[in-house]
């Protein structure tokens, strides 16, 4: 059974006990940049206060928002050929249309979970879009990117289902956050360096043509992780760190491997991980554009983190965790903006860096 699979059993499980759990009254708002996969809201049952925010590429004068049916086409054309590719945050006002509508389906206060500030202003639209909603919105900056992302937003879906508190839906969220890993290869590091998105690889752009290098989203940045001679080698590389990460981490565990005009490349590379580690769930699915059109054509990614908290857990201990605050709000006290400030986890060692001289100490928070 796979991921989407079993948190549609799950969701279906505790909807024959509507009296035993009450429907969700935080709720869950994100962006496309989580690169939740298709069908993943109709799967969890979260239609009614999960909100996806599109977050729009632009390909010449013609502007895009994710999941337009002409998109991924265009977008790869376009890289193909050298055209300019540019990827801009939503407008508050989109923001503001996804907090009235869960308002209006019932929810009494929301939790904003978006893509790394250091990557993108999303953030800081949500923020703006929070000050005047009509329920408190707590927003946070997840200060990471694709499936790491789109993993503490299943948590706080799952957190929320169970009736916990905002404070505790968006503790879930950084908890997951937080422990999730991120490491990736681009055959080039030229759209990055486009985009401005390379950070601390910049030394590496005199190089371009004799590496392939790996890279991974820390502290909500893009930073070089190991440089490699061959595109093999790299993949091979890739996959070795992602089993590292995955052999020094306690409970269950999920990964998703991320493509972009290379998908088979993708079901290789998780066929490898999968051999590695029978026991982790593996979802392959396409980079969001938004992210893709920084990272080009043929990057592999792979996100990793624990299973989301089981709903007993989540709605009880996540209300115990202290009710960390983003910069210039209050928890549960209206609207709320700023980062992770306060709510982020102890820092911990990436696959592949001097710190991993000794075992990969993942979060002390239990997990599965």
């Amino acid at each position: 059974m796979d991921w989407l699979e079993r948190l549609a059993s799950r969701a279906k499980g505790r909807q024959r006990f509507p009296a035993a759990v009450p429907g969700p009254s935080v709720g869950v708002v994100t962006d496309s940049a989580s690169a939740l996969p298709d069908g993943w809201t109709e799967a969890a049952h979260a239609g009614d206060f999960v909100r996806v925010v599109p977050m729009p590429v632009m390909i010449g004068d013609q502007i895009y928002g994710e999941g337009s049916a002409d998109l991924i086409p265009a977008l790869a054309l376009a890289m193909a050929q050298g055209h300019e590719v540019r990827t801009s945050r939503p407008a508050p006002g989109q923001f503001e249309a996804a907090y009235r509508e869960l308002a209006a389906a019932g929810c009494t206060a929301v939790v904003s979970i978006h893509l790394s500030g250091q990557l993108s202003g999303t953030v800081d639209s949500a923020r703006l879009a929070a000050r005047s909603a009509d329920i408190p919105v707590e927003v946070i900056d997840s200060a990471t990117a694709a499936m790491g992302l789109g993993f503490a937003v299943a948590a706080a879906t799952e957190s929320a289902r169970a009736g916990a508190s905002a404070a505790g839906v968006a503790a879930c969220a950084r908890v997951a956050a937080a422990e999730s890993t991120i490491l990736f290869y681009v055959p080039s590091l030229d759209q990055l360096r486009r985009g401005g998105r390379i950070g601390a690889a910049s030394g590496w752009l005199g190089t371009l043509l004799a590496v392939k290098p790996i890279l991974v989203v820390r502290d909500g940045k893009v930073l070089p992780l190991e440089r490699v001679r061959t595109a093999p080698k790299a993949l091979a590389r890739l996959a070795e760190l992602v089993q590292q990460d995955i052999a020094g981490r306690t409970g269950k565990v999920r990964a998703a491997v991320h493509h972009f005009g290379n998908a088979t490349e993708a079901e290789r590379l998780a066929g490898v991980i999968g051999a590695a580690a029978p026991e982790v769930e593996i979802l392959i699915c396409p980079l969001p554009a938004v992210l893709a059109a920084h990272a080009g054509l043929g990057v592999l990614a792979v996100a990793v983190a624990g299973d989301e908290p089981a709903p007993d857990d989540t709605a009880a201990s996540a209300d115990r965790a202290p009710a960390a605050t983003d910069a210039g709000g209050a928890a549960g006290g209206g609207p709320v903006g700023g980062g992770a400030a306060g709510g982020k986890a102890p820092e911990k060692p990436v696959p592949g860096d001097p710190a991993l001289r000794v075992k990969f100490a993942g979060s002390k928070t239990k997990r599965g």
